[in-house]
């Protein structure tokens, strides 16, 4: 960055997501006194990012706009791929999961998460956040071909909290759990009631959203 900008700067992301985790929504706001148009901070930055990250559009914003903290809702979409066989061209980017799964009774455990709940029985051991209360405005559950969708989208997430309810949501779809042991973890407040963590690989960031005043400069 300090090549593009001429001076050291600091990045801050809109989240931090675990190692696996993909992004294609993700966020990013720095700092600087240095004065090129949007096309020049696109060009010079992607000549200098590794291959693995791009940079997609730029904007100019005010000093009251920080990209995590100015952030209403995150959305995520975890994909496990449904089938008896392994992808080798998506092995990275999907969970394979080759058991059959009841759709219908994984969308019936995601509506009884929907709304502000303590989800302290779905975040990580390490989770450092204050206060395990979120409020999920969406959680959809799909299959497109051999695919299933759970698209997930919050004020907030807590440390694993999405990999912790695909987790479980799957565990209700195979048949090992009925709907109701979603909202017996839910009322659990503990996170020794959850089911088992889904794999990294399978989730993205899709969206980071902002009040649209902070946008409009």
């Amino acid at each position: 960055m300090c090549i593009v900008a001429d001076e050291p700067v600091e990045c801050t992301g809109a989240g931090r997501t675990d190692s696996g985790v993909h992004a294609t929504g993700q966020v990013a706001h720095f700092d600087t006194r240095a004065t090129r148009n949007n096309r020049s901070w696109l060009l010079g930055l992607n000549s200098n990012l590794p291959d693995d990250i791009s940079v997609l559009w730029v904007q100019n914003v005010g000093e009251d706009f920080h990209a995590r903290f100015s952030a209403i809702s995150r959305s995520y979409r975890y994909v496990i791929l449904n089938r008896e066989v392994r992808s080798a061209l998506q092995r990275n980017r999907v969970w394979w999961y080759r058991h059959k799964l009841d759709l219908n009774a994984m969308q019936a455990g995601s509506e009884l998460l929907a709304g502000q709940h303590d989800f302290a029985s779905f975040r990580a051991a390490s989770c450092q956040s204050k206060s395990p209360v979120r409020t999920i405005t969406e959680l959809r559950v799909t299959r497109v071909d051999e695919h299933i969708h759970i698209d997930c989208a919050a004020d907030a997430f807590l440390h694993h909290m999405v990999r912790n309810i695909v987790g479980s949501l799957v565990r209700v779809g195979q048949g090992d759990e009925p709907v109701a042991w979603i909202q017996e973890i839910l009322e659990a407040r503990d996170r020794k009631h959850m089911g088992l963590t889904a794999p990294a690989a399978g989730l993205t960031l899709t969206a980071v959203d902002y009040p649209a005043e902070l946008l409009s400069r």
